[in-house]
């Protein structure tokens, strides 16, 4: 298991803290931030910022199969991507597992594999993993099977999606899309789409079920909301079954919706460092100009969480506590964390230690244990008094 750091005065940086960035020193004891004279570190020339935390990921997918016929145990895979996360500033991460009738590694058996191996592997991990279970909203008869992986897993997120309209529209348009997605299940488009007939053939019974699951969910304490919502009707009525966040919106109106009745907007943040959406979808910029999105999450890619906040605040759309704000304070705000996302005492000692020079990350603490460290940051800490690193060892 990794060791937490002895206590120690991080000294010379400029902190986050109190929403505001301050030259002050941070104090770590015991794994949370604290008080007192310990052995300094000198860290001028970077920011001490708040660890992130990524309420979405599937960046994990291409760790266990880096190509779809050469998969990996999928506990190699969760040490990669927990090294991945950490290097990238993320001390919390929610794998987003799908829970869906397109069979392979998002079926429910591949998704009760992952949550075994993450039981197993949990002991050894530098980043705090946990998974989302993104459920497809036409699994009506996985419901009981649904709820006691929940139960037994301790799953705190799960979000519905229904992709059945999205896989029609591609079959009818571009088949070559479908015949990509058969593929990396390793199943003809035919039976694809198959699979997507016997799903719709259960629309009927889709409202009661999800119903059900809200009821469930709340009586669990599980947090859950839904997945490309199209329309601003789609958002509203996942709103009023519970599902109360409202995960990447492809357009405008269910974004609009959702800030009108208080329910949080996540958008992808390899949308705002790209400048737009791969699938086509709104520009997460947009949203977030309008005041309509207010957390950015990893989507595929790690490094696009620090590089969204900086390039929010390179292009003046907002200073840099607003901007780290959106992937550390909201979203523990979101998944109800209060031991994290700022730099206060008594919470989590998960910090961000950024190269003001590079904008690199060179340091990664997730509750008081160094989980990444390169670079000038290295050479502070090796070069600290009292054998710091040594002592942690």
């Amino acid at each position: 298991m990794p060791q937490k750091l002895p206590p120690i005065r991080l000294t010379g940086a400029t902190v986050l803290r109190d929403g505001q960035m301050q030259d002050r020193s941070v104090v770590i004891e015991d794994g949370r931030i604290s008080k007192g004279p310990h052995p300094a570190v000198d860290l001028s020339g970077f920011w001490i910022l708040p660890g992130i935390i990524d309420l979405h990921g599937d960046a994990f997918e291409r760790h266990i199969a880096p190509r779809p016929s050469a998969p990996f145990p999928i506990a190699n895979g969760l040490a990669s991507v927990d090294r991945d996360a950490a290097t990238n500033g993320v001390t919390t991460a929610w794998l987003a597992q799908s829970w869906s009738w397109e069979g392979g590694k998002r079926s429910p058996d591949y998704a009760e594999d992952l949550l075994h191996a993450l039981d197993a592997y949990r002991p050894r991990t530098l980043t705090d993993l946990r998974v989302q279970l993104r459920v497809e909203t036409h699994m009506v008869d996985s419901g009981a099977r649904l709820l006691a992986a929940v139960r037994r897993h301790g799953i705190d997120y799960v979000v519905f999606n229904n992709h059945l309209d999205e896989a029609v529209n591609a079959w009818q348009v571009k088949p070559g899309v479908i015949a990509d997605w058969a593929a990396k299940h390793r199943i003809s488009p035919e039976e694809l789409m198959s699979k997507v007939t016997e799903a719709k053939e259960r629309s009927g019974q889709v409202p009661r079920f999800l119903c059900r699951l809200a009821e469930a969910f709340d009586k669990m304490g599980v947090i859950y909301g839904s997945h490309d919502d199209e329309t601003a009707e789609t958002r509203e009525w996942f709103s009023t079954i519970g599902a109360r966040i409202c995960e990447f919106p492809t357009a405008r109106p269910p974004a609009a919706v959702a800030r009108a009745i208080g329910d949080p907007v996540l958008m992808g943040a390899p949308n705002v460092v790209r400048g737009g959406s791969q699938g086509g979808n709104i520009a997460a910029v947009k949203l977030i100009r309008d005041g309509l999105c207010q957390a950015l999450v990893s989507d595929y890619h790690y490094p696009a969480l620090h590089q969204a906040a900086f390039h929010l605040v390179d292009q003046g759309i907002t200073d840099l506590p607003c901007a780290w704000a959106m992937i550390s304070t909201v979203p523990a705000q979101i998944l109800r964390l209060p031991d994290r996302g700022r730099i206060e005492h008594g919470r989590r000692a998960d910090l961000v230690v950024v190269n003001k020079q590079t904008q690199a990350i060179e340091a990664t603490l997730s509750g008081g244990k160094l989980s990444h460290l390169c670079g000038l940051a290295a050479r502070r800490f090796m070069g600290a008094g009292d054998g710091i690193l040594l002592a942690a060892e």
